[in-house]
């Protein structure tokens, strides 16, 4: 797991580091800009004409050591110094002067502005190296016009540790550079992860700079990146002595007259992550609609009313070990009696959906509840849970996620690009998988399907739900892969891609 940080917390890990563990602000300078290096030789051709763009501070100090090593490296670069030297302090101070030492130029811009605004269209790459993580308010000149003038540049713009301008924790952004790519330094942070910010990131790659994981564990909350090695580390092995009851016997209740897609979707997501037993609980008057469309479920008819549930349920001779509740049910008063019924089972629980709607009603009943709930909102029914405007959410994604999984102990499932797990304790990890193509009807169904498979087959509640939000982003990256674009895919289609994923990862 990659952590994530906040600019503050950044700024504490960088201190506790130089502080009490005693590597110098020097070294981890020159460690920095090392790393940083290496990464960039490999994507910048030998024959680039290179600029890079120096502020003050821990950002500019980069750039003069990435400088340093591609003109030792025989690279054609120019470096742009934009403040007068006399800003320039401390490790970023040191930096400089060592790359002047190693016998290397540099060009003042105070007093060569309109030089700079003509050649930059003539370089094939520009990094920047101007404002890092501290930018706060709108960036004020000489920056503001220096950073219109690379976005109209044809060249690619790598930017180093965020791009200038933008808030390190996201947010909107004013005048900010629009980066081809950004290496972010040791940890990336959190406005890699919110939109609008990380609109402005181009390809996110984390460069590794040597800090120790004892500094960032002791200065930063429990914020992470799940990533594929942590998929194939936690992924539950079938055993060959095993049998359909081993992997559990799963309840899914949904669907209505008017909505008959979206339990069968969930259904059979959870047949192709693994489910041993899938019944599907429907409104009496929905037989017909569902019962072929996944003969390999039971199907089990409840009281209806209007073609939606009447409220209650049937529990005759019915195993279960976990329930998904949701998908296509309508927002009846029968669908309110029903979930309060569902809620008070003692069984894994995932809410999603319609279901969700009436939160209000039950959401003291999950408080008290024992075993392992999940909520899987999207930002607009989250912001109907909480009651606040949905730009307030997207604004907050990791507080808003953080702050309702730990006032009522459940899992949330905050969708959307880069989805948030959060866990009952306040942990949360990011999900960096799927792409547009999910933006479609049906996809929450297929989600809301393989959460509750997985939560049957899987040790711990965590990487179980955390493992099914990447199979599904997943899905919908490999469709895209292999003959699909993003416009095209139908939630139907990331089930059938469920069984490529999954091989590769298990």
């Amino acid at each position: 797991m990659i952590p994530i940080v906040t600019a503050e917390e950044m700024y504490a890990i960088d201190r506790e580091v130089a502080e009490r563990i005693g590597i110098s602000a020097d070294s981890l300078m020159e460690n920095a800009g090392q790393a940083l290096f290496w990464a960039l030789k490999k994507r910048i051709p030998p024959a680039a004409k290179v600029a890079v763009l120096a502020g003050t501070g821990n950002n500019g100090g980069d750039g003069f050591v990435i400088a340093r090593m591609l003109k030792s490296y025989g690279y054609e670069t120019d470096v742009w110094l934009v403040p007068p030297k006399e800003k320039v302090k401390g490790a970023a101070r040191t930096a400089l002067e060592v790359y002047e030492r190693s016998g290397y130029a540099w060009i003042a811009y105070e007093g060569k502005e309109r030089e700079l605004a003509a050649l930059l269209p003539h370089y094939d790459i520009i990094i920047d190296a101007l404002l890092g993580i501290g930018v706060k308010g709108d960036v004020r000149p000489p920056y503001k016009e220096i950073i219109e003038q690379v976005n109209r540049s044809p060249a690619v713009v790598y930017a180093i540790d965020v791009p200038s301008g933008v808030p390190a924790d996201g947010g909107e952004a004013g005048m900010a550079v629009r980066a081809d790519a950004t290496l972010t330094v040791q940890c990336p942070k959190l406005g890699a992860y919110t939109f609008p910010a990380a609109d402005y990131y181009g390809e996110l790659t984390v460069v590794d700079i040597g800090i120790p994981p004892a500094a960032v564990q002791a200065k930063a909350a429990a914020r992470f990146v799940w990533e594929m090695r942590d998929v194939i580390k936690t992924m539950p092995k079938r055993q060959r002595a095993s049998h359909k009851g081993t992997y559990g016997k799963l309840l899914i209740v949904g669907g209505s007259k008017a909505m008959a897609g979206a339990v069968t979707l969930a259904a059979k997501a959870a047949l192709r992550s693994g489910a041993g037993l899938v019944t599907i609980a429907v409104p009496e008057a929905m037989y017909e609609a569902v019962a072929n469309r996944v003969p390999e479920a039971m199907c089990r008819l409840w009281p209806a009313e209007g073609g939606a549930f009447a409220g209650a349920a049937d529990w005759d001779g019915l195993e279960i070990d976990a329930i998904a509740v949701g998908p296509g049910m309508g927002r009846t008063e029968g669908v309110r009696r029903l979930v309060n019924e569902l809620v008070r089972q003692p069984v894994p629980l995932v809410i999603d959906a319609d279901a969700l709607f009436f939160w209000g009603d039950y959401a003291e009943l999950v408080r008290e509840r024992s075993a392992p709930t999940v909520i899987t909102p999207h930002p607009g029914e989250m912001a109907r849970l909480l009651r606040r405007p949905v730009s307030e959410v997207e604004r907050d994604r990791f507080g808003v996620s953080k702050r309702l999984a730990m006032e009522y102990g459940v899992y949330v499932v905050l969708k959307g690009p880069y989805t948030i797990v959060t866990a009952p304790d306040g942990a949360q990890y990011v999900n960096a998988t799927g792409n547009p193509a999910l933006a479609k009807g049906g996809s929450g169904d297929v989600l809301t399907g393989i959460v509750a498979a997985f939560l049957l087959q899987h040790e711990a509640v965590q990487p179980a739900v955390s493992n099914a939000v990447f199979v599904h982003g997943k899905a919908a990256d490999w469709l895209v892969q292999h003959g699909h674009s993003s416009w095209d895919v139908l939630a139907s289609d990331v089930v059938d891609a469920l069984p490529a994923v999954l091989t590769s990862l298990t």
